[in-house]
């Protein structure tokens, strides 16, 4: 079976988006691609955001390569699942543009994954997969009939069917992802990188997937939320590939990237710098030392609260103090060129003291943000808090709450955000 996998052009106008808006590697593509390739399929990935096509001139394209399946992703690369642009109008574009050229339509990504009957009548596509998706894309190119394809929703005489429970692939023997040359030359972006301009191509790997933490603003109940560990072998190969390829510089996806001394200790001698995004209260300031000695040159803490009542409120289940952490984030600075430490708006936390803890922390060149208010993603327990079960209108519902709620938004939000009635305007029925 031929099977196209598509990365649509992206664009953010009015979004709420607090995404990097730059391309990356669609990494849940390329990890359907090795594993459609292994059943000996053809599966080929297009990428409107890297390659710089529009939807129409990206839906011409797979059209020619006359595929049996196309499968879209509904986020921008799996980066950026749990803080996915919330409204469908970039995939429903690239639908409506390749109208049914492209075989059996299917999509994947957060939005199906807890809103299946929505996304479904949004996008207008067969199937919509629920959960982390490469293991159900090659189950689907395999041909058996819908009812028997887990993690799933597809309509059948006029009724939404839902298979079961979002899926949650193996992923620790995932083998190593293959880019091209050509696609790691056009990737210029470092993510997440500010200690030096780039100096040759950058990628994005994957080392874990999931947290073994639940903290109430994390979006990941439906999709990579088990923690797991990608075995070492196939990630170095990986890693070793795109140093072949010109890159110089990677980000670690990972939803936490823990200490993993092996990992570390075989990046030491590898010609290669990278970010991560992590918790400073899990790493022991020797691990912080070899972070840094492997060439780690970003890191993105998550702090959120600088009380432990706001914390605790978050379900942090934090050990440290605000004083230890911030006496964690200093040393990491210390071995670590770029370390920020990330805050969330939070009532219990009184402005002053946000003021003064930053102040303190940028004197030792540590930055801390601005906090941001809070999106409550309807795969987020926060979401559930507030309304309980998602249902039909849970992405209307966290959106307007949003927009009710703040009139300053994130320091990367240059408009302000539109409803999302207006956004999906293109997302109803042809």
């Amino acid at each position: 079976m031929k099977i196209a996998l598509v990365n649509p052009s992206w664009r953010f106008d009015n979004s709420i988006y607090f995404g990097c808006r730059e391309p990356h590697l669609p990494l849940e593509l390329g990890a359907s691609q090795v594993l459609l390739e292994a059943a000996d399929h053809e599966g080929r990935i297009f990428d409107g955001h890297l390659f710089q096509k529009t939807n129409v001139e990206l839906a011409n394209e797979v059209a020619a390569f006359a595929p049996d399946m196309t499968v879209v992703t509904t986020a921008p690369s799996y980066l950026f699942w749990r803080c996915a642009p919330p409204e469908l109008r970039i995939p429903r574009e690239f639908v409506m543009a390749l109208g049914r050229r492209g075989g059996q339509l299917v999509a994947v990504g957060p939005h199906g994954s807890v809103t299946p009957q929505t996304t479904l009548a949004k996008l207008g596509v067969d199937v919509v997969v629920r959960g982390e998706c490469e293991e159900i894309v090659a189950k689907l190119a395999e041909g058996h009939a819908l009812a028997k394809v887990p993690s799933i929703a597809f309509e059948e005489r006029g009724t939404v069917q839902v298979t079961g429970e979002p899926a949650a692939t193996r992923f620790v023997d995932l083998p190593p992802l293959r880019w091209s040359r050509d696609w790691i030359t056009r990737h210029h972006h470092h993510h997440h990188r500010f200690e030096c301009a780039p100096s040759g191509p950058g990628a994005e790997v994957e080392a874990s997937r999931g947290c073994p933490y639940s903290c109430s603003f994390c979006a990941k109940i439906d999709y990579r939320d088990r923690y797991r560990r990608r075995e070492l072998t196939p990630l170095l190969q990986e890693i070793d590939a795109l140093i072949e390829s010109g890159a110089t510089y990677i980000y670690f996806i990972d939803e936490i990237f823990l200490p993993q001394k092996p990992l570390l200790d075989a990046l030491i001698d590898r010609p290669i710098r990278f970010g991560v995004q992590t918790r400073i209260d899990l790493w022991k300031p020797e691990m912080l030392d070899l972070l840094g000695r492997a060439g780690c040159v970003s890191v993105e803490a998550g702090v959120e609260s600088l009380t432990a009542e706001g914390r605790a409120y978050l379900d942090k289940n934090c050990r440290l103090s605000t004083d230890e952490l911030a006496e964690r984030l200093v040393h990491a600075r210390r071995c670590i060129p770029f370390v920020q430490a990330n805050l969330i708006k939070m009532a219990e936390d009184d402005p002053e003291l946000i003021r003064a803890w930053r102040s303190t922390l940028e004197a030792h060149k540590v930055w801390a943000n601005d906090p941001v208010p809070l999106y409550p993603y309807p795969s987020s327990p926060d979401y559930r808090r507030l309304w309980g079960k998602p249902d039909d209108k849970a992405w209307e519902r966290a959106h307007d709450h949003y927009l009710n709620q703040f009139q300053n938004f994130s320091d990367i939000q240059d408009e302000r955000p539109l409803p999302l009635s207006e956004l999906e305007c293109q997302c109803l029925p042809s």
